[in-house]
């Protein structure tokens, strides 16, 4: 009696020993997803002031733009300014030059009128000719007389139209100058201002690239933590994973020539183990329904060919680990996946019970076991109503 007391007190010690380590990891979990919600929350802040640089470099980007255009603008304007002076100008030397000479000219005869003017007009008066032709000639030096002042009065004005019109493009061109520059000194603070919001853009983005991957770590983490709980609630829960069916016989060759649809209730499953699965069934946390068996047995084991056929698939593959298929003709084939060792190629021919491979964990499984599949026209079927019952 004294050793069965023994025995029992040290299981309770080890429940009460796993039971603390369970409360511990729950508590720690617990702490990693408030964790994970304080740096989800800091995230999102830096996520709002990364689009709050991203708005304001948009906005600077506009007015850079706007500014380029209004630039462009001010140049055209400027550049057909500058035209329009230079024209102004050469018509305005033509018009000076050409005035200077009338000018001599008019003083020449303005001069010759004063020395011999009053002596014409009385020889027209005392040289005793017609009164009539006299009077012609008086009047054409009236005439003449009017012209002259006419000639200098346009003249006069064309120089004074032309003084303003100097003087108005002379502004312009001042102001579009005045404009460039204000422009340009604008574009320069903007430019300055695009280049700093730029860095700060740089600044968070790089605060956001940090806060994921430590989000990532600690999910990660949080992963491993609940995956763990996960399996110790189960273990608490069930101690032990029920077996649906125990195989203990093995395929052997006796049915080889025999067409595979025929042997609908007489085969073997490949490996000794415990059926662990009905087919068609949920799979544990998942919609996925089993398409076929899984067996758990040691690793190592050798797996054999349910019936005679040939290797038509010999790899790895996705969720499946090592994976071999067998064509047993007629559209029908046979699966084993989650290998170890794979002893079988493409296109080799087998009979039944040969060794194909032996029992793994590949593809990513937790527990040692084979799984089986039974297809016809690429349908899954049932696998356990091929196989013999007695």
């Amino acid at each position: 009696m004294i050793l069965p007391a023994r025995l029992l007190s040290l299981f309770l010690c080890s429940l009460v020993l796993f039971s603390t380590a369970y409360a511990s990891q729950q508590e720690e979990l617990e702490n990693l997803r408030k964790r994970i919600a304080t740096m989800q929350r800091e995230m999102d802040k830096t996520s709002e002031s990364k689009s709050g640089a991203a708005d304001s470099l948009r906005e600077s980007e506009r007015a850079i733009s706007n500014s380029n255009r209004k630039l462009a603008q001010l140049a055209a304007q400027q550049y057909a300014a500058d035209i329009k002076l230079n024209k102004l100008q050469a018509q305005q030397q033509r018009l000076s030059a050409n005035m200077a000479g009338q000018q001599v000219l008019l003083g020449n005869l303005l001069y010759q009128q004063y020395l011999g003017g009053k002596q014409e007009y009385l020889k027209l008066l005392l040289n005793n000719q017609d009164p009539n032709q006299v009077a012609r000639d008086l009047q054409y030096y009236q005439y003449i007389a009017r012209g002259r002042a006419t000639w200098l009065a346009t003249l006069r004005n064309d120089l004074a139209a032309l003084d303003v019109v100097s003087k108005a493009t002379l502004d312009q061109r001042s102001e579009l100058a005045s404009l460039r520059m204000e422009q340009a000194s604008q574009k320069q603070t903007l430019e300055k201002e695009k280049h700093a919001r730029q860095r700060m853009l740089v600044k968070i983005s790089n605060q956001l690239r940090q806060q994921r991957r430590e989000i990532n770590h600690l999910q990660h983490d949080e992963n491993r933590l609940a995956q763990l709980v996960e399996r110790i609630t189960k273990m608490l829960s069930q101690p032990n994973s029920k077996s649906l069916f125990h195989n203990d016989n093995l395929p052997d060759n006796r049915f080889d020539g025999s067409p595979f649809d025929q042997l609908k209730g007489k085969l073997t499953l490949p490996i000794r183990g415990e059926v662990t699965n009905r087919f068609g069934t949920p799979r544990p946390d998942s919609s996925v329904h089993w398409k076929g068996l899984f067996l758990r047995a040691p690793s190592g084991q050798a797996v054999k060919a349910i019936a005679a056929g040939q290797v038509v698939y010999s790899d790895w593959l996705r969720g499946f680990g090592n994976l071999l298929i067998i064509d047993h003709g007629k559209g029908y084939m046979s699966l084993y996946g989650n290998n170890e060792t794979l002893y079988k190629q493409v296109g080799d021919v087998l009979r039944g019970g040969d060794t194909i491979a032996t029992v793994g964990n590949s593809g990513g499984n937790e527990n040692f076991g084979l799984y089986f599949e039974l297809r016809h026209q690429s349908e899954p079927l049932d696998p356990m109503k091929w196989m013999a019952t007695k």
